[in-house]
């Protein structure tokens, strides 16, 4: 589906979001201790054991869905091309898990202030979607929270090279969830892709995103 054919979509407004987030798993859960996962393995079974094997680093991303004049948005960055993994890739804000965090949601939005420079005090949580193992050996707990339109971002330069936003309905409409392959490191590997305009989102962040929409829109 061309980005430029979607169409805002009805049902996605602040007040659905907040419904749709009921969907989520609680702020309260101890999701790390839990032994329900999403991850690459889903698209790559026969690498299920490789993925999960060893002891994954620990991550949380923010996703910071901002309402907007028009429609609903998730803000999302574009890593700069000098950073040591995942260079020049699209993600959302957030990082490792430091021992100082109090948990998932503390991490994600110190990251986010860091990275874009969005005040925790502009996010009001609404849940965490599913941990999320990637093939680079991290377990990231997605933290949903909405956004207060009048807050400012601005990007780290050292981290971050562009901040954009992408309406909420193209992402979480399943027509524009495709899959892409490639080999890495001798097998092949299948991922989602989602392009946007010039914004190629795939990998990890567009397996989160179809993850999201499994849980807050499927079904």
């Amino acid at each position: 589906m061309n980005p430029a054919d979607s169409r805002f979509l009805a049902g996605f407004d602040v007040d659905s979001v907040r419904r749709r987030g009921g969907r989520l798993r609680p702020l309260t859960d101890d999701v790390l201790a839990q032994s329900t996962e999403m991850g690459d393995f889903l698209l790559n079974p026969g690498l299920a054991g490789d993925l999960r094997s060893g002891k994954p680093r620990d991550a949380a991303v923010l996703v910071p869905i901002v309402k907007r004049d028009r429609e609903v948005t998730v803000i999302l960055t574009r890593r700069t091309e000098n950073l040591p993994s995942h260079a020049g890739q699209i993600a959302f804000p957030g990082g490792k898990i430091d021992p100082q965090d109090d948990g998932p949601a503390s991490a994600s939005l110190r990251e986010a202030e860091e990275e874009i420079g969005l005040s925790a005090e502009a996010v009001v949580l609404l849940g965490f979607g599913d941990t999320y193992v990637t093939g680079s050996g991290y377990r990231i707990v997605p933290v949903v929270g909405l956004v207060d339109p009048q807050a400012s971002v601005k990007a780290n330069p050292h981290e971050v090279a562009e901040i954009f936003e992408v309406p909420l309905s193209f992402l979480m409409n399943a027509a524009n969830h495709h899959q892409g392959r490639r080999t890495w490191q001798g097998h092949e590997r299948k991922f989602y892709v989602m392009p946007y305009y010039q914004h190629y989102i795939w990998g990890v962040t567009a397996g989160i995103v179809r993850t999201l929409y499994e849980r807050m829109y499927g079904g």
